[in-house]
């Protein structure tokens, strides 16, 4: 069956390409405009620019689905991993590894991630995604073999991006169940929560002011790179669901590398070519999925952004209100066929 553009895995897909561009070209910039700048202090600014995007994004109630009380729990914790342990981890490795290393190390989040979404979220691991994260394991650990080489200081550099790997790998799979939910929102708060620990911790350990010039880049790469890319992540997830989008996500590194390349970084070698590739066939092979059975969905009640000619929402308007809309509303019961991705609607197991 042709994959059509409005088939959800390419729509997912190309979300997730989308994020992972905007973060990937971020990692040699922050590691260029951080130097001599403490990891609390660039966490800080990168997470101030992404709360400034938050806060210019929030859309009106009547078009996505507002936070609500019981989610600060859970925006808490995202802050904790993605906006804190995550980028400080990744400010101290950038400063002892190179850019290339460090951008091809974050192939990890995406293992980390799917893994926990399958785990915690029981979604489904077909051989076609078996295969995919296959690929990306294997090119993964082609790119570090190729960085590892060169040991001592490089080495302690890529174990902190691990952690930072590993950090927002909890955090994608903790922002999955607020796919859902106004994006713009999720991003000002889980920002500025991250910004203000982040911030806190650097006048206690008494960091270097950067300059203001400094201050400004990191700031608009934190806008591009943590926060529009957030915002693309989570929409990317309410398509595609959390194993994919982490999946596709790890493209990321690849661009990262392929900008420090071009910046003057000039450490990698043929494993590094063979790792790119490798990952890039693990993202076409996402990009080409098409799961498709007969399945039902049990009635359930929710509120999120949504549209009457996706086959899923058959209440009725009076009158029927233009494009996407958010509201609370019902689901009968219903079962039906068609291509369908590991999203809000389709829970089920196989």
């Amino acid at each position: 069956m042709p994959i059509s553009i409005s088939a959800p895995a390419l729509r997912g897909g190309l979300l997730a390409l989308l994020a992972a561009t905007l973060f990937g070209i971020s990692t040699p910039l922050v590691q260029r405009l951080g130097v001599g700048l403490g990891a609390f202090s660039t966490a800080a600014l990168l997470y101030g620019g992404a709360a400034l995007v938050g806060a210019l994004t929030r859309r009106a109630r009547e078009r996505e689905a507002k936070l609500h009380l019981g989610d600060v729990p859970r925006l808490s914790a995202m802050a904790f991993f993605g906006a804190a342990i995550g980028p400080v981890a990744l400010a101290w490795g950038l400063q002892r590894t190179s850019g290339t290393s460090a951008s091809l190390m974050l192939t990890l989040e995406a293992l980390f991630t799917a893994l926990l979404a399958w785990r915690l979220y029981g979604e489904t691991m077909d051989k076609r995604v078996g295969l995919a994260m296959l690929l990306l394991l294997l090119g993964g650990m082609a790119l570090v073999l190729d960085q590892g080489r060169l040991g001592g200081v490089q080495m302690m550099g890529l174990l902190a991006v691990m952690l930072a790997t590993a950090s927002w790998g909890i955090d994608n799979t903790l922002s999955r169940a607020l796919a859902e939910r106004d994006p713009g929102q999720v991003v000002l708060f889980k920002a500025a929560m991250g910004t203000a620990f982040t911030a806190g911790l650097a006048w206690l350990y008494g960091e270097t002011v950067p300059s203001s010039m400094a201050a400004l880049g990191l700031i608009a790469v934190g806008a591009m790179g943590y926060g529009l890319s957030l915002r693309f992540y989570l929409l990317a997830q309410r398509a595609f669901g959390a194993a994919r989008t982490g999946s596709v996500f790890a493209f990321a590194p690849f661009i990262g590398a392929a900008l420090a390349f071009t910046m003057g970084e000039r450490s990698s070698g043929v494993l590094m070519a063979a790792g790119g590739m490798l990952m890039l066939g693990g993202v076409i092979l996402h990009l080409m999925e098409n799961h498709g059975h007969a399945h039902v969905h049990d009635s359930m009640d929710h509120e999120h952004a949504h549209n009457h000619s996706d086959g899923h929402h058959n209440h009725v308007h009076d009158p029927i209100p233009l494009g996407s809309h958010s509201h609370a509303h019902s689901h009968e019961r219903l079962e039906h066929s068609h291509a369908h991705v590991p999203d809000a609607h389709h829970q089920h197991t196989h």
